[in-house]
């Protein structure tokens, strides 16, 4: 999620489930190729499996961006043709690829020739009044002839004319039958379902009929639905929110002395105790901006200390 799955959040879901498959936020290939290339591609080992989420249309440019991803370390790299904003829109990818299936086969198919991990694409059920299952089928089937074998689908359509990207997340209606049937349809493919899922039986009963499901908000407002997930999906025993963030004060500690700060890597754990009495006072420590400022981990361990004794 663009602004908020950075790698400060991401080693903080690794610590929540050690086997999910996290993701970068979307990256853009012209970002990639032209701008701070060392800070976005910027990863932890622990954060693996890491799939690397690229945004872009042109087939030379995503196989670069690719080839740049695979080189430190991703695991896997993904094309979204889903996302709705008007920027995106306006660089004539995103969701609007999704008129271009030819388009979209030409660049994984460039990806594909270029790297050596799994090249998947992350789609939407349709855009704007182009969002029958006819549509749907002739897109994932064109783009699956050019190699790709998993698609992570949005199971709402994007609107791209009148709707912010905020809107496309709640206005169009979630149908994940139509995602079900997208399987049925494909049973030799991949397929993860994504939008909505903050409830586990929801997550659970998707589970039934799709591959696989992919968890955005619901994980970063609460890291805690990730670590019940896991659990029922994977059998990991459950940890904590103090464990957690015992783990998670280590990997502070060493990024404050990298000149990272405080409140790039606090900002992730806000959702952390939620539920827990003592929580909204550990909110606001937290947000504490002229504490925050002294890029101290003494102000994370005086709020966990607070907590608990709250929460004894």
């Amino acid at each position: 999620m663009m602004a908020w799955t950075n790698r400060h959040c991401r080693y903080l879901h690794r610590l929540a489930s050690p086997k999910a498959q996290l993701f970068t936020e979307m990256i853009t290939t012209g970002a990639l190729l032209h701008g701070p290339r060392e800070r976005l591609l910027a990863h932890s080992p622990e954060e693996q499996p890491l799939v690397i989420q690229l945004g872009g249309a042109d087939p030379g440019d995503v196989a670069r961006a690719a080839r740049l991803a695979v080189a430190v370390g991703f695991t896997e790299v993904n094309l979204n043709v889903g996302c709705p904003s008007s920027r995106v829109q306006q660089g004539a990818f995103g969701a609007a690829l999704m008129r271009k299936p030819e388009l979209v086969a030409d660049c994984v198919r460039s990806m594909k020739d270029s790297v050596d991990v799994p090249v998947t694409v992350k789609c939407r059920l349709g855009v704007d009044d182009d969002d029958s299952d006819a549509l749907l089928t002739a897109f994932v089937g064109h783009v699956a002839q050019s190699g790709c074998e998993r698609f992570y689908v949005h199971a709402r359509k994007a609107i791209l004319g009148g709707l912010s990207p905020a809107q496309n997340r709640l206005v169009p209606p979630l149908q994940p039958e139509r995602v079900y049937k997208l399987k049925t349809h494909f049973p030799d493919l991949n397929i993860v379902l994504n939008g909505g899922i903050n409830e586990i039986d929801t997550a659970l009963e998707h589970l039934r009929h799709v591959d696989g499901v992919m968890v955005g908000r619901s994980a970063y407002q609460d890291p805690n639905f990730l670590t019940e997930l896991s659990e029922r999906i994977y059998g990991e025993t459950r940890r904590s929110p103090f464990d957690i963030m015992e783990d998670y004060l280590d990997y502070i500690d060493a990024q404050l002395i990298e000149g990272t700060r405080l409140s790039e890597m606090t900002r992730h754990t806000l959702g952390l105790f939620n539920g827990m009495r003592g929580a909204r006072r550990y909110r606001q420590c937290l947000s504490d901006s002229h504490r925050l400022k002294q890029n101290n981990s003494d102000l994370v361990r005086e709020a966990l200390h607070m907590l608990r004794g709250q929460a004894a």
